[in-house]
């Protein structure tokens, strides 16, 4: 069972790509350790206050693929420098 997120995403606070590209290491780096997932930037590279990110986690349960799921969409809702202005759920 593969399961796809994909989250866009505003990002406050942030006036060029450098620092925007510190919120997301940091972001990133926190979903990376969390959570055994694939994570990577897919559009809006040169937009500094705007992301696309994808997501991907594969496991043999669904159950624990959902719960992974909902975690990683409960932490990036408490990520405050980060706004969720859309997301989209894909089973594989």
């Amino acid at each position: 069972m593969i399961v796809y997120l994909e989250i866009e995403c505003f990002i406050y606070d942030t006036h060029s790509l450098k620092q925007k590209r510190s919120v997301l290491k940091r972001f990133m780096h926190r979903i990376r350790q969390s959570f055994n997932v694939s994570i990577s930037e897919l559009d809006y590279q040169d937009l500094w206050q705007r992301t696309l990110l994808g997501i991907a986690h594969v496991s043999s349960d669904k159950v624990h693929a959902e719960k992974v799921l909902q975690e990683i969409v409960k932490l990036t809702d408490s990520f405050s420098e980060l706004e969720v202005t859309n997301k989209q759920i894909e089973w594989l």
